[in-house]
């Protein structure tokens, strides 16, 4: 029987593949090409976030000290009447000055004491994400007043910054530990070498210093340290669940 090789060429393979492509991707349409994968970012990127991180970090720390020394100036002409508004316990009137204590001081002898404790630490903590920096010191701020009012001396007035300083030394010492970091836990190291001594401010000691403030701020810091790690926490505690329900 002759024709065989008609019949051939219609069943040809490449044929069919050309037809079915043709089909997929209609005459005039430019085939489809998939994206290249997207490349890592480049180390000029990197740096580049970095910079501008400690600039923001730069910037609204010297802005704090800069209201700081503003409030002061102010309080300076207008005969110290500005102090009144720091935290007086127990009162209803005091519960105000859990939001004014931290920008209020006794004098610049005061305010000069807490500028580079402010300047230094502040930035650290913002060195560790301005959202989060910010954060931890609203913690820090709320914790620090309301246990002040609670347990302070009745008839006193306390305010200044020092309380912000502890809760950000403590910040910085802990958050490290709860996440379990091991280049927040060097940080934590060298912040406790620098200003460790400080801690002995959370005991009574000096008549006229707000140890209260100085307790209740760290202990504000440890506080935010804890919540603000709390992706990390949830993180680790997912991949241990992870390997223990693994089978072996």
């Amino acid at each position: 029987m002759t024709g065989g090789a008609g019949i051939g060429s219609s069943f040809d393979p490449d044929r069919i593949a050309a037809l079915r492509a043709q089909l997929g991707n209609p005459v005039g349409t430019p085939p489809i090409t998939p994206l290249p994968p997207s490349s890592p970012p480049a180390k000029s990127d990197n740096l580049g976030v970095i910079k501008q991180l400690w600039l923001r970090a730069g910037i609204l720390i010297a802005g704090f000290v800069a209201m700081l020394y503003g409030i002061e100036g102010v309080d300076t002409f207008n005969d110290n009447q500005l102090d009144r508004a720091g935290i007086e316990p127990r009162t209803a009137d005091g519960l105000w000055g859990i939001l004014w204590a931290p920008v209020l001081h006794g004098g610049w002898d005061h305010l000069i004491g807490n500028t580079l404790p402010v300047l230094v630490l502040g930035f650290m903590t913002l060195l560790a994400g301005i959202g989060r920096g910010l954060a931890a010191t609203a913690i820090i701020w709320v914790v620090a007043g309301v246990g002040t009012w609670l347990t302070g001396a009745t008839g006193s007035v306390h305010l200044g910054a020092s309380a912000l300083v502890f809760g950000w030394l403590t910040f910085l010492i802990s958050r490290g530990w709860f996440a379990r970091n091991i280049t927040q836990i060097v940080v934590g190291l060298v912040v406790l070498a620098l200003y460790g001594s400080l801690l002995w401010g959370v005991l009574p000691g000096q008549p006229g210093i707000s140890w209260q403030g100085h307790l209740f701020g760290a202990m504000g810091g440890v506080l935010a340290g804890w919540v603000l790690s709390g992706d990390e926490r949830r993180h680790r505690r997912g991949d241990r669940a992870g390997v223990s329900a693994s089978p072996r």
